[in-house]
């Protein structure tokens, strides 16, 4: 700094502070710069590209980079491939402008290691009004942007278990009140197995992360118990979004247990042929249930709850569409479920 200089330019006044104090603060002020743990620099305004003067040790430490690399640079070296344009533009007008700013910049360290800083810019001029430097001062808000990263998650996710809780207790509850049964023994077990079916859901579902489920891998899952190998399996991979697999699950379990009461199952020759396959243009994805060698049932058979639940899965939880057949051979089911029930690997 030269004595022209030192003639021109005055700091400011502590905010508080003693008379011996008052009489030191210039030595005081050198001493906190260089002591804060606040990473802070000062350019010269009066040259070309605004060259590093000053450097405290908080900063040479917080970048990784030696004071000799950092002197007479602009700190545009601190960016990188990710720095914003925008951030770097609000900078630049604040600079042209001469006035504060605050703004939060995306900089990279000398190993190449990014982090968030929080730069503050303020102009300092000289007693007749010329800009003589720039003071910038940083904070590290790496950390703090991880967590809130991770809050917002953690948010995100107690709202998703929410929403999903409040489905499964509304399955739960159609199972309970829709679930028939003269004797409280055979009620508390159809109630059970039912239930069960979800929790099972529930663990493949846990396991996968909460993501996109295999509708083989689900199929399988809850018709397996049933039909050991008697049932044939053959379709595309097709994943399902997580919200899908919980109805479903109870759509297929219903249709396996009636198998195995009711229908081919239940026969001695009788087989179950389960396929699959994308919806069209690969929006959705269809099912077909085959029983070969189901017995027909009563004309004036009584819609039992496995009827009414399935039918009350795909159509009102699924927006789907379901179609029984019966024929000669057997019975033969096929079920839609449209774009927003899945996607094709």
């Amino acid at each position: 700094m030269t004595a022209h200089t030192k003639e021109k330019l005055h700091g400011d006044l502590p905010s508080a502070s003693s008379k011996a104090a008052s009489a030191d603060r210039k030595e005081l002020a050198a001493i906190a710069f260089e002591r804060t743990r606040m990473p802070m620099v000062v350019t010269d305004a009066r040259k070309s590209d605004q060259p590093i003067v000053l450097a405290n040790k908080a900063f040479l430490e917080l970048t990784g980079y030696e004071a000799h690399e950092v002197l007479g640079r602009n700190c545009r070296f601190l960016q990188g491939p990710a720095t914003s344009p925008i951030a770097v533009a609000e900078i630049r007008a604040a600079i042209t402008g001469e006035r504060e700013v605050s703004v939060e910049i995306l900089n990279y360290k000398k190993s190449g290691e990014p982090f968030w800083n929080r730069l503050h810019l303020s102009p300092i001029h000289g007693d007749d009004g010329r800009i003589l430097y720039f003071f910038g001062s940083q904070i590290d808000m790496t950390e703090y942007r991880r967590i809130e990263a991770l809050e917002a998650s953690e948010h995100r996710l107690l709202m998703e278990i929410d929403h999903r809780s409040k489905n499964v207790l509304a399955i739960v509850d159609s199972i309970v009140r829709l679930s028939n049964a003269d004797d409280p023994a055979l009620y508390a077990a159809a109630i059970q197995h039912r239930v069960q079916a979800l929790a099972r859901a529930h663990t493949l579902l846990a396991a996968r992360g909460w993501t996109s489920i295999s509708l083989e891998e689900l199929i399988r899952q809850q018709v397996m118990p049933f039909a050991a190998t008697r049932a044939i399996f053959s379709g595309p991979d097709v994943k399902m979004p997580a919200p899908v697999v919980q109805p479903l699950a109870l759509v297929l379990h219903e249709l396996a247990v009636n198998a195995a009461h009711h229908g081919a199952l239940a026969a001695a020759k009788g087989t179950l042929s389960i396929s699959w396959k994308p919806g069209p243009s690969g929006a959705g994805f269809n099912i077909r249930w085959q029983e070969v060698g189901a017995p027909t049932p009563p004309k004036l058979a009584k819609r039992g709850f496995g009827t009414v639940i399935v039918g009350a899965m795909v159509e009102k939880q699924l927006k789907g569409r379901l179609e029984k057949t019966w024929s000669e051979e057997g019975l033969l089911i096929d079920i839609e479920v449209p774009a927003a029930g899945s996607t094709s690997a």
